[in-house]
């Protein structure tokens, strides 16, 4: 239907769900669809303001009678670098640096979008690490056992050493 509204230059009306919010109700002017890996993006205008939805989270939509309105200089994939840059610049940062082991460094890779810096020491090489939030981190730091250390920051070494400590005791009883 998003689709449909786009060929036929028609307003869309549907219910959108936010992440752990009540669902609204929006009337926009769609301007194009955007396939970030599996996920579907749906970019509009409504109130004057451009935003972007995860179509996932649409609902109950229907291509209005009405015609939508489209700024003849709009670029959608400009409008999406700019959007991009300016969502991961606003995303919550916690850093954490550890000591990673040869076992644990291909996965240290895998997220190597997350790393910030990294030097070798040895057989091993110290990470320093962005996440999301410190949860992420200690999860991070507690997937890898004897593999991986987390050397600061100190006050999450403390949460390791607690969530370590719970698994030992869960798996002795």
């Amino acid at each position: 239907m998003l689709l449909d509204a786009l060929w036929r230059e028609r307003k869309v009306r549907f219910e959108y769900r936010r992440e752990l919010c009540e669902a609204a109700e929006r009337v926009v002017d769609p301007l194009g669809l955007v396939a970030k890996g599996s996920v579907w993006y749906l970019v509009a205008t409504v109130d004057s303001e451009r935003r972007t939805y995860r179509v996932s989270r649409i609902r109950d939509t229907a291509v209005l009678d009405q015609p939508c309105t489209r700024p003849r200089d709009f670029d959608l994939a400009a409008y999406w670098e700019e959007s991009t840059t300016e969502f991961r610049a606003k995303l919550p940062r916690f850093y954490a640096t550890f000591l990673v082991g040869p076992a644990a460094m291909r996965w240290v890779r895998y997220r190597g979008w997350r790393v910030e810096e990294e030097t070798t020491e040895g057989d091993c090489v110290r990470v320093r690490m962005r996440f999301d939030a410190e949860e992420e981190a200690l999860q991070f730091a507690l997937t890898f056992g004897g593999n991986i250390e987390l050397l600061e920051p100190h006050e999450l070494r403390t949460k390791v050493l607690e969530g370590a400590l719970a698994m030992v005791h869960k798996y002795r009883s």
